[in-house]
């Protein structure tokens, strides 16, 4: 695994090494020695997949509220997204600036999320699935977001929406007060 910098600290675009033969490959998607000798997160309790239908769908941007927050191991195994994070964490130099990076089946390209990002992301194929490597369990009470479309954010999406959730929708707006 290579871990490639993004300018946001403890966030990573990890590129993997397959190794491959006649049949296809093998690759390492997580190693807890590797993590841990990067100082990353390595206890993932829980993992999870989520499955989008038509292109141009918008997931996000969720977050978990302290002190449920996660970090997030994303790749996608299907199809092909548009992933974004935002980082929340005040203090930090890239406080709500945000990252984009596309993620397709067999890129060998997965994302490392830190704590204190929103996460979110738009499918740019049909039948798109993402699966998700997650530090904590989900707590629904400490289930947050902020807008896709925030004016404070300008997350800029590479296609037309075409499905958001009523919940994603109506996050509030960060300068309302969120």
């Amino acid at each position: 695994m290579r871990f490639m910098e993004t300018g946001f600290t403890g966030l990573f675009v990890i590129e993997l090494d397959p190794h491959r033969d006649a049949r296809g490959y093998f690759a390492r998607t997580f190693c807890l020695e590797t993590f841990n000798a990067r100082g990353l997160h390595a206890h993932y309790p829980q993992c999870g997949t989520s499955f989008t239908a038509k292109s141009g769908t918008v997931r996000g941007m969720h977050f978990q509220k302290p002190p449920h927050g996660e970090v997030k191991l994303i790749r996608c195994i299907r199809g092909a997204i548009h992933d974004m994070v935002v980082d929340l964490r005040p203090g930090s130099a890239t406080y709500l600036r945000h990252y984009g990076a596309e993620l397709a089946e067999g890129d060998g390209r997965e994302l490392y999320v830190p704590d204190g990002f929103a996460h979110g992301y738009q499918t740019l194929r049909d039948a798109s699935e993402v699966h998700y490597m997650l530090s904590a369990r989900y707590v629904p009470e400490a289930a947050s977001g902020v807008r896709w479309d925030d004016p404070a954010l300008s997350l800029s999406w590479p296609l037309p929406i075409t499905v958001i959730s009523d919940r994603d929708r109506n996050w509030p707006l960060l300068d309302a007060g969120s």
